[in-house]
């Protein structure tokens, strides 16, 4: 058996492996191997193969798994539920005060509230812009 052979079902094994693990580790490894195996094929040379994988597997443990990391990490950055509501605009439908009121929001009438009792009435038609949610009550606040 050829030691391309060797490296190729090596560098598979580690990244079926990496489903399991999932730290972005044995991954890298299975892609040196990988860059070992087109070693031997081009030089036949084990030492060769060998230091390739040593490299490969280094550069991509050092350069490309922080970035991959940083990437899964960090999320798609949208926000779902009630968080995509805070900040969203509102158009009021019957007047809002501290206590009571109703608005248009993302195509749906909410009961709202205005955010502070010493703000006037909000009257129908007014552009407002949601600041909070509580319970199933829009609080909003007059745009600028």
């Amino acid at each position: 058996m050829s030691w391309a052979l060797v490296w190729l079902i090596v560098g598979i094994a580690l990244m079926i492996a990496e489903v399991v693990s999932g730290d972005f580790v044995l991954i890298m490894l299975g892609v040196g191997a990988l860059f070992g195996a087109g070693a031997d094929v081009l030089t036949g040379n084990l030492f060769v193969d060998v230091a390739v994988f040593a490299v490969a597997s280094v550069g991509m443990l050092v350069l490309v798994r922080p970035a991959l990391r940083r990437r899964f990490l960090a999320g798609t950055g949208h926000r779902t539920g009630i968080e995509a509501l805070i900040g969203a605009r509102a158009i009021v439908v019957s007047t809002v005060d501290f206590e009571t009121g109703q608005v248009k929001l993302a195509g749906d009438v909410w009961s709202a509230r205005s955010l502070s009792e010493h703000q006037p009435p909000l009257q129908p038609g007014t552009p407002v812009t949601v600041v909070e949610i509580s319970g199933a009550t829009a609080v909003v606040s007059a745009e600028p």
